[in-house]
């Protein structure tokens, strides 16, 4: 259960559904997405979204059977581009509604903390809930985080949920800053140095 492997296209619907559930609690997607009843098919939409963008680096991981994925950014190609941007922003639109100008600012807030340095850039870790606390999230990170330490590469997350820290923390990462979302909840910003 715990092998991981990386993902391909045919595993789009799988993950996007394991993902929406795993941040279905989310206080960053619950800000986003206020409206408890259509927050599950925006996230899903959002995650679709992300994980097309991130298949084509060639690094986003997943549980072999579908309940997890770690999605990489490779150094200096996690910035999204004007076409990325906007094809996210077209998908979700509406279901952003009125938040949309705050959810433009909290994400241009995030991206103005973003570290310069070289590093990867964990955008997306999730597993859906009933297969939680099995060690996935650990076994998802730890092909890119052995490539970090061979390479001797940094890593940088974003944690909307404060209890992750501490996990994140179990495997070198630690909270360099916490940015508040306009009106809305913290993001704490992780940094983990090669070991």
């Amino acid at each position: 259960m715990r092998d991981v492997r990386k993902a391909t296209p045919a595993d789009v619907s799988a993950l996007t559904g394991a993902l929406a559930r795993a941040f279905d609690d989310d206080p960053v997607m619950e800000w986003l997405f206020p409206d408890p009843r259509r927050r599950p098919r925006w996230t899903r939409t959002f995650f679709e979204v992300r994980l097309r963008q991130l298949l084509r680096q060639d690094e986003v991981w997943a549980t072999g059977e579908g309940s997890g994925a770690a999605l990489w950014a490779q150094p200096d190609r996690w910035k999204l581009s004007g076409g990325e941007t906007a094809s996210l922003l077209a998908r979700i639109a509406i279901g952003v509604g009125r938040r949309t100008v705050s959810g433009l600012r909290g994400l241009s807030l995030i991206e103005e903390h973003h570290p310069r340095e070289p590093h990867w850039y964990l955008a997306v870790l999730g597993v859906d809930p009933p297969a939680q606390g099995a060690g996935l999230g650990s076994a998802l990170l730890a092909p890119v985080l052995r490539s970090c330490d061979e390479d001797g590469v940094a890593a940088y997350l974003e944690s909307s949920k404060e209890r992750n820290i501490a996990f994140y923390a179990r495997h070198g990462f630690r909270v360099t800053e916490e940015v508040r979302m306009p009106k809305g909840p913290p993001v704490w910003l992780m940094w983990r140095d090669p070991r």
